[in-house]
C-alpha cells in the first residue's frame, strides 16, 4: 500500500515548522514533499544584522535538506493549486514546469511587500524581506558612503531614509546608524557632513505594537545614536533627488528603505476559497472549510483567535511558528496519527535588537532595562534558531572585538531586488522565467516593451554577478529603475493608518521564533555574431 502524500508549499516559519514536526510524527509513514524557491529557511529577525555587516549571510540561513530528515525538497515557485485535481503546479529555477500530486496539502506561502500608490516609491525604494535585499542594502549603503567623499551631493549620499517604525524598520535604522558611524569613526569626512538616518512612520510612536515603556526605550536609544525619528510623518513622493515628506519638507537622499508592512502571497488569491484581507479563512484546526485535506497556516491563513472571538491572529512570526506545529499535528491526526488540536496561543513577549548591548524586550510581559534586555534578546535568538547557533555566537563575539569590515561585494544589483516583487527571497537574474503562466491573473504586471535596462547584464562583472560598481545617478536606491509599476493600495502604511498587529501589517518580532509583480532584469545579450552589429539597447522586461 502506497504512503499518503503530503505537500507543503513554502518553507518560512510556518512551513518549516510543519515539515519538521511532520517528519518526527509520521516516522516515514507518509511521503512528505516541501516546495520552496530556496534550499534554506531564513531566520528573518537577524536580517538587519546581515545588512549591517555583523553577521555573514549564511549565518541566518538553515539548510532544509540538512535539517529535515525524511522530507523531500523540491526547488520551485508554486504557480497554482488545483483543489479538485489535488495537484500543485510549480516552476523550477531553470524554467521547467512540474506538478505535485497530494493527499494532504499545507499552504504556508507567507507574505510579500505591500505598497501604497505613492508616486515614485516603486521606482526608488527597496524592501527588506529577503536575503538579496539585505545584501543589496549593505553594498548600497557602503557605496554611498564611499562616493560621498568626493561628491558635491555628499549630504544626500550620507542621508538614509527608512519608512516604517515597526520591528523591521526600527532595527534597520538602529543597526544602519551604527554601521555608517563605524565607517567615519577615525576618519571624519573632510566636508564635515556626518551620516544621517531618518525613521518615518504615521504612527504616533516607535514600535506601536509594543508596550509604551518599551517603545520609549527604543525611541530614546535611536535618538541618542543620532537617528532622526519622525512620527506622524509619511512619504508623499519619491523622486530622483530624494523624498518629499507629508509635512512639506524635501529630504535629499539616494537611499529609501521600505519597511512598512506585508500582504499575503498572491498565490492564495487563486485558490478560489473565501479570503479575509487576502488570507485564506480556516477553521481553528487550520483546515480550509469544505476541503478537509487542505490546511493553511502562517501569513497565508486567517486563523480565528479563540482568545479574542471574532478576530484573527495577526501576521507575526510567533503565530506562524506555532501555526506550523498545530498544522503538523492536525495533518498527522487526519492520517490516524495522534489527536487533532485547535489553535490557541499565549503571548510570550517581544524582543527588538537595537544593536550593541541595546534592546527593547519584555519576555513573559516583564519589561527589561538596559544591557539585560540586550542579553536576553540575543539569548532568545540563539535558542530560537533551528541551526547555526555556534556560528552566530562566534560572529557576535568577533564583532564585539574587531572593527567593522565595510566593503562592497557587488553580488546584488538594484534591478535584481525590485520593491514590487512576489518573490523577495530570490534576486532577479537575466533570463529567469516568469513565476507561472497565470502570473498576471495573480496581480503581476505584464511586460512593458521599450523600456531601457539599467545596465546590460554582460557589463556587470564576473559571471554576471554585479562585480562592477552600481551607478547611483542621483536616485534613492542607487541604479535607476525607470517606469516601473506601483503597488496596490494598502492600509497600515505611511500615508495611511499605522500598523498595529493587523492582518497585512508588518510581521512582529515577538517571542516564539520570529519570520508585488516582479521586474525581470535585462535579458542576457545574445551570442556575438561574426560581424558585430551596431550597439543597441535591449528592452527591459518586468512583471
Amino acid at each position: 500500500m502506497s504512503r499518503p502524500r503530503i505537500v507543503i508549499v513554502g518553507a518560512g516559519f510556518a512551513g518549516y515548522r510543519t515539515a519538521r514536526t511532520l517528519s518526527r510524527l509520521t516516522r516515514h509513514k507518509a511521503e512528505i514533499t516541501l516546495l520552496n524557491p530556496t534550499d534554506y529557511f531564513l531566520y528573518l529577525p537577524l536580517l538587519p544584522q546581515v545588512a549591517a555587516g555583523i553577521l555573514e549571510p549564511r549565518r541566518v540561513t538553515v539548510s532544509l535538506s540538512g535539517t529535515l530528515p525524511g522530507v523531500r525538497l523540491v526547488l520551485g515557485e508554486a504557480d497554482g493549486i488545483d483543489l479538485d485535481g489535488r495537484t500543485v503546479r510549480y516552476t523550477d529555477p531553470e524554467g521547467g514546469v512540474g506538478t505535485l500530486p497530494y493527499d494532504r496539502l499545507v499552504i504556508a506561502v507567507g507574505s510579500v511587500n505591500k505598497l501604497l500608490p505613492i508616486p515614485g516609491v516603486a521606482e526608488h525604494a527597496h524592501g527588506f524581506r529577503g536575503l538579496p535585499e539585505a545584501l543589496y542594502l549593505r553594498d548600497h549603503v557602503t557605496r554611498q558612503m564611499e562616493l560621498a567623499g568626493g561628491a558635491k551631493d555628499s549630504a544626500a549620499r550620507r542621508t538614509f531614509v527608512v519608512v516604517g517604525a515597526g520591528y523591521t524598520g526600527t532595527e534597520v535604522a538602529a543597526h544602519g546608524q551604527m554601521y555608517t558611524d563605524a565607517q567615519v569613526r577615525g576618519r571624519p569626512p573632510r566636508d564635515g557632513v556626518r551620516p544621517r538616518w531618518l525613521l518615518l512612520d504615521v504612527a504616533p510612536r516607535v514600535l506601536p505594537e509594543m508596550d509604551e515603556r518599551l517603545s520609549r526605550t527604543a525611541d530614546r536609544v535611536l535618538r541618542q545614536r543620532g537617528v532622526d525619528v519622525r512620527m506622524g510623518t509619511s512619504v508623499k513622493e519619491a523622486t530622483h533627488e530624494g523624498v518629499l515628506l507629508s509635512d512639506g519638507e524635501f529630504v535629499e537622499t539616494r537611499t529609501l528603505v521600505w519597511c512598512v508592512g506585508v500582504r499575503p502571497d498572491p498565490l492564495v488569491e487563486g485558490v478560489g476559497q473565501p479570503l479575509e484581507r487576502g488570507r485564506l479563512i480556516v477553521a481553528p484546526y487550520l483546515q480550509v472549510p469544505g476541503r478537509p485535506e487542505v490546511f493553511a497556516c502562517g501569513d497565508a491563513a486567517a486563523v480565528p483567535d479563540l482568545n479574542d472571538p471574532g478576530s484573527f491572529t495577526p501576521m507575526t512570526a510567533q503565530h506562524a511558528w506555532r501555526h506550523g506545529q498545530v498544522a503538523a499535528r492536525n495533518v498527522a491526526a487526519s492520517l490516524g496519527i495522534g489527536d487533532r488540536l485547535a489553535y490557541r496561543h499565549r503571548d510570550l513577549g517581544f524582543v527588538v535588537d537595537l544593536g550593541g548591548t541595546k534592546a527593547a524586550a519584555n519576555p513573559l510581559g516583564v519589561p527589561l532595562p538596559g544591557p539585560l534586555a540586550g542579553l536576553v534578546t540575543r539569548g532568545y535568538h540563539l535558542a530560537a534558531m533551528p541551526g547555526n547557533r555556534v556560528r552566530v555566537a562566534a560572529d557576535w563575539l568577533l564583532e564585539s572585538v574587531l572593527p567593522c569590515q565595510a566593503v562592497q561585494l557587488g553580488l546584488v544589483r538594484s534591478w535584481s531586488v525590485p520593491l514590487d516583487t512576489a518573490s523577495p527571497e530570490l534576486a532577479r537574474v537575466p533570463g529567469r522565467p516568469e513565476r507561472g503562466p497565470d502570473a498576471s491573473a495573480r496581480g503581476l504586471v505584464e511586460d512593458r516593451p521599450g523600456e531601457e535596462p539599467a545596465e546590460s547584464a554582460a557589463s556587470e562583472g564576473p559571471a554576471g554577478n554585479g562585480g562592477a560598481a552600481e551607478p547611483a545617478e542621483g536616485r534613492p536606491g542607487g541604479e535607476p529603475a525607470k517606469n516601473q509599476p506601483g503597488g496596490e493600495p494598502a492600509k497600515n502604511q505611511p500615508g495611511g493608518e499605522p500598523a498595529k498587529n493587523q492582518p497585512g501589517g508588518e510581521p512582529v518580532r515577538n517571542l516564539g521564533p520570529a519570520k508585488a509583480p516582479d521586474r525581470t532584469p535585462p535579458p542576457a545579450p545574445p551570442s556575438a555574431p561574426t560581424v558585430p552589429p551596431p550597439p543597441q539597447r535591449e528592452t527591459h522586461e518586468h512583471r
